[in-house]
């Protein structure tokens, strides 16, 4: 991997090749075809994509799969763990994998249920199973790619309608694992890159309705989490006496065919006002964003 990108936070954290989305009506049913989570309104329209950051979250969908639930938690060995601790316990059991085939799972963003969420191939239902482990108190963090699809309708998930989404990949990190796997630049103590970098990341996380579905938002979040350079640029500026005072996003003058996208963080002397602005490019066009220009200094046109 290139060095200057973020190691990668879980061995699953690999690209999978686009495979044909079904997308089941009844989450306990088998997967019958759905209207392609891939299309737009009309012909011709570009795939929908999602790189989105939040917690995953489970709903039950029906009174009797919270029943069926409730039983194999009584008749498994959870002393001592916790409520969601048990509840992962058991969904992990191979026997229990039924009851994680029946539940909705749903992806929260800043707290607001934003999609729910649909494993594209059957095996990655561990990747869900292994998103709900939270470490007290801080909420692990879960980066989603995928397709987003039409709104589920309302048998689907007890009522809930906000847009499904098929996954292709998914991984699970703490911030402050995050934060560890940043290399931090020479001259920069510890004790000042580990808050600087976490506020980057918080002014990230906390754009406005950031649900990594638009342009903008997926090219922001997979720099957050792919692209460790921002946090390093951020902490210089920070020890230099500048202040992050903006982050744009505009298209890039070299798109032609691709769909790249400019990402400018503009820093503040706190006593001068004087702003200096660094960028990078981002190719959005497909699935899985990549970076094409590093961080450099943007000077206005």
């Amino acid at each position: 991997m290139d060095p200057n990108e973020v190691a990668e936070l879980s061995a699953n954290s690999a690209a999978s090749e686009v495979r044909p989305t079904q997308v089941a009506v009844d989450p306990g049913a088998p997967a019958q075809p759905a209207p392609c989570p891939t299309c737009g309104s009309g012909a011709g329209s570009p795939a929908s994509y999602v790189y989105a950051l939040g917690q995953i979250e489970t709903r039950f969908p029906r009174p009797s799969v919270e029943k069926e639930v409730a039983q194999a938690t009584g008749r498994a060995e959870t002393a001592g763990s916790t409520d969601r601790q048990a509840f992962q316990t058991v969904l992990s059991q191979r026997e229990n994998r039924y009851l994680a085939r029946q539940l909705c799972w749903v992806l929260t963003v800043q707290g607001l249920e934003t999609y729910i969420l649909q494993p594209r191939d059957p095996g990655d239902l561990d990747l869900l199973i292994g998103a709900l482990h939270t470490p007290d108190p801080v909420p692990w963090i879960s980066t989603v790619i995928g397709l987003r699809g039409p709104v589920a309708p309302p048998e689907y998930c007890n009522g809930l309608l906000i847009p499904i989404v098929a996954f292709d990949q998914i991984y699970t990190f703490s911030k402050d694992a995050l934060i560890q796997a940043i290399p931090r630049p020479d001259g920069i103590p510890a004790a000042q890159f580990g808050p600087a970098a976490r506020e980057l990341f918080d002014t990230i996380m906390q754009m406005t309705d950031n649900a990594g579905a638009a342009d903008e938002h997926r090219a922001l979040n997979y720099l957050s989490v792919r692209y460790p350079t921002i946090y390093s640029r951020a902490a210089q500026a920070f020890a230099g006496n500048l202040g992050l005072t903006a982050v744009d996003v505009q298209p890039s003058p070299l798109s032609g065919t691709r769909n790249i996208l400019e990402v400018i963080f503009s820093f503040t002397h706190r006593t001068t006002d004087y702003t200096e602005k660094s960028f990078v490019r981002v190719d959005i066009t497909d699935e899985f964003p990549y970076l094409v220009t590093k961080m450099s200094p943007y000077y206005d046109r």
